[in-house]
């Protein structure tokens, strides 16, 4: 394959500039992700450390392998809501004994580890990336079940995560459910449903009911370790399958059973030997503007991604505001779409037939997403801009082959789904902090509705405001752009988190190593391309 040339000057003003402005970007990024591990405060973690037990990152650091990277998700879930930022649990994908595994650790120092909204939906995350990309589940419990001011918002919803433990042992995906203190109420059914269970002596209390709520129901006086102890469950429910004397001894007995589990994985590919870029990632902080109306050449960014910087471009020449071509990342094939200006019919038609190629040949497809839209006006409606783009979006949401997004810019209107946002299932999807998302920009949004406004005023007859058009543009704009930001987004689990540029390739090789444990087969089967 050839390798890509670079023409970024890394002396020039407006690198430096661009660099200065990312570097900044990126040490929020580092202080928010700080912050999100100390969510709990140094009161909480003192405390919890003095009774002899972990902290939810340092469990899962004695359950990974030695020096095995760890893919944090949604890790400032709840940025800037009432809920605390990481939303109470550390969710992720990491290997453990070999095999590649999806982690949901409760923290115990946000709240007893108590569920809320967000973190619902967090949980619910990784157990569809267990699902979609056939990862073992391990759960490491220490919760207090509910967050009951908001059980409203919790409680019917919440049944899915159940319901979705015993789909992944019915489709042969193993769980396993490390308790190392409490799980109660419908927590319960955590270990209840999970294929294995380890309950820490002394530590994990399971139960439907605790002490105090079966004395209400039924008069009856119990005490926590007779009602749902450790070696209660071993000896006497069965609840239990392994009884650790301690928390790293849980930590052991976890390992062992997943070295057993005769975990393989499914997808087969042709695989090279991996290269780094001949580029260094450090220059991305210059390459992408903090500004979102200034362009990005996409074959720079590809070049510090890939295996190599090497690139095999199809249709170089057609289509130009989208890039598409082969390459390797990690020695795995793969297919890349990066947009390069605004997607016109032929860039359109172009991202359709080559998604149909690599489902052809069983290759996965990354998406570098900074885009403004599908290209509007009078002369691109006549041209058919409305079917080619539908060609495009029919092709990724039939796609079969593992799709990842990473956002590198911009993600307006349609181009959004175009370019597989969330709503269309990439297997993983990140985005770097000057990432801007919304249905287009704010000046635009607010200048189109300013339009509408003036032409209601002036169909009923009436004077326009102008001042108080200006104060309502104004206000609008402030919205958007507080709506659009990175942190909005992955505050909502938009995203998979956001990530130091130049962690890049790691984040998107960890992930396409994960989506290779399950099969890895392109689609044959396409809606109608209106022509």
């Amino acid at each position: 394959m050839p390798v890509l040339k670079t023409n970024v000057d890394v002396r020039a003003a407006g690198f430096r500039a661009n660099y200065d402005a990312m570097l900044t970007q990126v040490r929020y990024l580092g202080e928010q992700l700080q912050a999100a591990q100390n969510a709990g405060g140094e009161a909480m973690r003192k405390r919890h450390h003095e009774r002899h037990k972990l902290l939810p990152r340092e469990r899962i650091e004695l359950l990974l392998d030695q020096d095995a990277p760890f893919l944090e998700l949604s890790a400032l879930a709840g940025f800037g809501t009432e809920h605390a930022l990481g939303a109470g649990v550390v969710t992720g994908v990491g290997v453990v004994a070999g095999v590649e595994c999806v982690l949901i650790a409760n923290d115990p120092t946000v709240k007893g580890g108590a569920i809320n909204p967000v973190t619902l939906d967090k949980t619910l995350r990784a157990i569809a990336i267990s699902a979609e990309n056939r990862l073992p589940l391990v759960n490491l419990t220490e919760s207090g079940g509910a967050d009951l001011p908001h059980q409203a918002q919790i409680f019917v919803k919440g049944g899915q995560t159940f319901r979705e433990l015993t789909r992944r042992s019915a489709e042969r995906i193993p769980t396993l459910c490390l308790v190392f203190g409490s799980s109660t109420a419908g927590g319960a059914y955590i270990p209840g449903m999970s294929d294995y269970v380890v309950m820490v002596k002394g530590g994990a209390k399971v139960f439907l009911a605790g002490p105090p709520l079966v004395k209400m129901a039924t008069n009856e006086e119990a005490d926590e370790e007779t009602l749902g102890g450790a070696e209660m469950h071993s000896r006497v429910s069965g609840v239990s399958d392994y009884l650790a004397e301690d928390e790293a001894d849980a930590v052991r007995i976890g390992r062992d059973i997943v070295a057993h589990l005769n975990w393989r994985k499914l997808g087969t590919a042709k695989r090279v030997a991996a290269e780094e870029p001949r580029y260094d990632p450090d220059e991305l902080l210059g390459i992408a503007p903090v500004d979102p109306k200034q362009p990005v050449e996409a074959r720079e960014v590809i070049a510090r991604i890939v295996d190599g910087s090497r690139f095999d471009e199809f249709k170089p020449l057609y289509g130009p505001t989208l890039v598409t071509g082969f390459a390797h990342l990690a020695g795995y094939p793969v297919g890349v779409l990066a947009n390069n200006g605004v997607l016109f019919s032929e860039s359109s038609e172009k991202a359709a037939q080559f998604i149909q190629l690599a489902n052809k040949i069983d290759v996965p497809l990354i998406f570098l997403q900074n885009i403004t839209g599908y290209m509007v006006g009078t002369e691109y409606e006549q041209h058919g801009i409305i079917k080619d783009g539908a060609k495009m979006i029919n092709a990724v949401a039939n796609s079969g082959v593992p799709m990842l997004t990473l956002m590198f810019g911009s993600s307006f209107g349609a181009g959004n789904y175009g370019m597989c946002g969330r709503a269309y299932n990439p297997r993983f999807l990140f985005s770097w902090p000057n990432h801007r998302i919304a249905v287009m920009g704010a000046l635009q949004l607010a200048g189109v509705m300013s339009i509408v406004r003036r032409s209601v005023a002036t169909r009923a007859g009436k004077p326009y405001d102008e001042g108080e058009d200006l104060k309502v543009r104004q206000a609008v704009t402030e919205q958007v752009e507080r709506e659009s930001s990175a942190y909005y987004a992955t505050a909502r689990l938009w995203d998979d988190g956001i990530i130091d540029p130049r962690d890049s390739r790691t984040a998107l090789s960890l992930g396409l190593s994960a989506a290779y444990s399950n099969t890895v087969r392109g689609s044959d089967a396409f809606g109608v391309f209106r022509m």
